[in-house]
């Protein structure tokens, strides 16, 4: 009897043993592994990031100036500043020489009917305008028949067009030239890109790439001053049509109101 608890007491001991020691072994799996430590990475690429989102577009631009090296960037930059120059003063001119024809047509007609030729001439010459500019030529001239009053008309519109049309072969010099320039860099930068490398004695990416670099940032910025002034230049070449249209209808309505009011007569 002794000998049964014996076995027993030391079967009851073994067993809480082997529990004690699953019951250990699961805590000691169920603890969490330790993450690697990328703190110390993590903040100095997200530094790098806000420097590259803080940069600027001004300081963007100045870079690449510098890059493509001043000597050929200043002529293209030159060109860029003296095509918007010119290309202001046009828009600004042209918009003030536009005038509303229609209304302009009906105060020389309620002048004509009720001042007569020195009333509507009063009207044309306190508007401005190239349109107010031939019908004061068309009206000093209406006591020498209708002939001469269209001849008059066309003659001063081509003088009209002839300011309207004033500036723009500067721009389109500058659209020319913009691109020029940039592809003299470009050839510059080859070349200069084969010297270092016969210098240096063999063909190094780094030698290879300042040469390039220099040769394609002169011809980006070439090609930019040139489609920049072409914008530019088409939208003025579209105004100066319009008002050249506007000029030849707002004419042909002043000879029928001459006409109508027998100012004129065919001579």
């Amino acid at each position: 009897m002794k000998k049964q608890l014996a076995i027993l007491a030391f079967l009851g001991v073994l067993a809480t043993s082997t529990l004690f020691a699953q019951g250990a072994t699961d805590t000691t799996a169920a603890e969490p592994t330790p993450e690697p430590q990328t703190e110390a990475v993590q903040p100095a690429a997200v530094e790098t990031e806000a420097a590259v989102e803080d940069e600027s577009m001004h300081q963007v631009l100045k870079n690449k100036f510098i890059e493509g090296d001043v000597t050929f960037m200043t002529p293209v930059l030159i060109c860029l500043i003296l095509g918007l120059a010119f290309s202001i003063e046009r828009i600004i001119t042209l918009n003030l020489a536009t005038t509303n024809t229609r209304k302009l047509l009906g105060q020389i007609e309620d002048s004509l009917a009720k001042g007569g030729v020195n009333a509507a001439l009063e009207v044309t010459r306190n508007t401005r305008g190239p349109v107010a500019s031939i019908f004061t030529q068309g009206l000093l001239r209406y006591s020498e028949g209708v002939d001469m009053v269209e001849k008059s008309i066309v003659s001063y519109g081509g003088v009209e067009m002839g300011k309207l049309e004033k500036g723009l072969i500067w721009i389109s010099l500058f659209i020319a030239l913009g691109p020029m320039l940039g592809f003299f860099g470009t050839v510059v930068g080859m070349v200069q890109a084969f010297a270092d490398i016969e210098a240096a004695g063999d063909i190094s990416p780094n030698i290879v790439a300042q040469g390039m670099k220099v040769a394609l940032t002169t011809t980006v910025g070439g090609l930019i001053v040139g489609m920049v002034l072409q914008v530019f230049y088409n939208y003025l070449v579209s105004k100066i049509d319009s008002l050249v249209n506007e000029m030849e209808d707002a004419s042909i309505s002043l000879v029928d109101i001459l006409v109508k009011h027998k100012l004129v007569s065919q001579k």
